[in-house]
């Protein structure tokens, strides 16, 4: 995991973390595709009060976008 905390920004619909910016595009009520610059890098799923994350792009781990996962449904909970 990392050290660094993601920083969640619920009107741009965005995460920065490690440096980097995701989009978080909705697909369903607690489920998003997370994208980079554009490009799907991976889908964050709220299920049974657990954020879980699965890497589809080898730029991101999946332990990179569980962390980018839990910082957002923990936003939106708020």
């Amino acid at each position: 995991m990392s050290s660094a905390t993601p920083v969640v920004n619920l009107g741009e619909k965005t995460v920065v973390h490690g440096g980097r910016q995701f989009v978080m595009r909705p697909l369903a009520e607690d489920s998003y595709t997370i994208m980079e610059a554009g490009i799907p890098v991976g889908r964050a799923v709220y299920t049974f009060g657990a954020a879980n994350a699965v890497a589809e792009s080898d730029t991101v781990t999946e332990d990179f976008l569980y962390e980018i996962s839990e910082a957002w449904f923990a936003a939106i909970d708020g």
